[in-house]
C-alpha cells in the first residue's frame, strides 16, 4: 500500500477518506444522538433526483445534487418539526419521489452515458481534486459549526424544551444542521455512494456512543473509528481489486458487530452525559 502512494489517485483517496471521516465523526454524531438516521437515508436517496437534474440540465454535478438535496432536506425538516407523527411517511414519499425524478431525468438526458455505479456505490479511488477541496471546505465548516454551536447542539439533542426556555433557536438550528447533513451526504457520495453513505454516517458514531461520556468524546471517537474503517477498507479494496465504497462499509459493519460482541461480553456503564 505504501508503494501505491506514488500515484495521485491513491493520495487523493487518502485525503478523501480523512476529510470524510472528520465530516462523518461530527455530523454523524448529531444524526445518531437525535435519531435522524431515517431522515438521513431519505436525504441520501432523494439526492438521486439531484444527479438527474444535474445531467439533464447540463449543470455541474455538485451544484445540481446539492441544490436538490438541500431543498428536500429543508422540506423534510419542516415536516419533522411540525408533524412528527407523520414524518416517517412523508420522508418515505420524498425518498421515493427523489429517486424516481432522478431516474426519469437520466432516461430523458440526450446522449446519457454516465456510470451510475460510481454514484450508487462510490469510488474513493476515482475522487477528483475538485472534490478534495469541497471536502476540505466542508470539514472546516463542520468543525467550526460544532465548536461554535456545541452547547446549543448539546441542549437540543437531549432536551429541546429546555433549550427553548434558554432562548436557543431550536428550529433554526435544526434547519442548519440538517442542511449540513444534506451537504455532507452529497460530498461523501463520491467516497461510498448514495446507497451506502448513511452507513458511514451512523456506524462510527453508534460505536463511539458506547465508549463516550460526553458529546465531544463521541465526536472524537467517531472520527477515529471512521478513519480506521476508511483506511482498512481502502487497503483491502486496493489489494484485492474490490469496490472501494462497499469494502469500506463492510469493514465498518465488521467493527459494528465486534463492538456488539464486546458490549455483550464486557458490558460498559459508560454513557453520554449532558455536559
Amino acid at each position: 500500500m505504501i508503494d501505491a502512494l506514488q500515484f495521485e489517485f491513491m493520495r487523493n483517496a487518502l485525503f478523501a477518506g480523512f476529510f470524510a471521516s472528520l465530516i462523518c465523526g461530527v455530523i454523524g454524531t448529531f444524526v445518531v444522538v437525535n435519531r435522524l438516521v431515517f431522515l438521513g437515508g431519505g436525504i441520501a436517496h432523494a439526492a438521486y433526483g439531484g444527479i438527474g437534474v444535474a445531467f439533464f440540465f447540463g449543470v455541474p454535478y455538485i451544484v445540481g445534487t446539492l441544490g436538490f438535496s438541500l431543498v428536500a432536506a429543508l422540506v423534510m425538516t419542516a415536516v419533522v418539526l411540525k408533524a412528527k407523527s407523520r414524518a416517517d411517511t412523508f420522508i418515505g414519499v420524498l425518498w421515493a419521489v427523489g429517486m424516481a425524478i432522478g431516474i426519469i431525468l437520466l432516461d430523458l438526458t440526450p446522449g446519457y452515458n454516465v456510470n451510475l455505479m460510481s454514484f450508487l456505490f462510490g469510488s474513493i479511488l476515482a475522487v477528483p481534486n475538485s472534490d478534495i477541496w469541497w471536502m476540505l471546505g466542508l470539514s472546516i465548516l463542520t468543525i467550526s459549526s460544532a465548536v461554535y454551536f456545541y452547547r446549543d447542539m448539546l441542549a437540543i439533542s437531549y432536551d429541546d424544551e429546555f433549550a427553548h426556555l434558554r432562548g436557543v433557536p431550536v428550529n433554526l438550528l435544526y434547519f442548519f444542521f440538517i442542511g449540513l447533513i444534506a451537504v455532507s451526504i452529497v460530498i461523501i457520495i463520491r467516497v461510498v455512494g448514495l446507497i451506502l453513505v448513511i452507513a458511514l454516517l451512523t456506524i462510527p458514531p453508534f460505536i463511539a456512543e458506547k465508549y463516550s461520556n460526553s458529546l465531544l468524546m463521541m465526536m472524537i471517537l467517531s472520527t477515529l473509528f471512521a478513519m480506521i474503517f476508511n483506511l482498512v477498507g481502502l487497503w483491502l479494496a486496493y489489494t484485492f481489486n474490490l469496490t472501494s465504497g462497499a469494502t469500506i462499509i463492510l469493514v465498518a459493519t465488521g467493527g459494528f458487530f465486534i463492538s456488539m460482541i464486546i458490549d455483550y461480553l464486557l458490558p460498559s456503564d459508560l454513557g453520554i452525559s449532558q455536559g
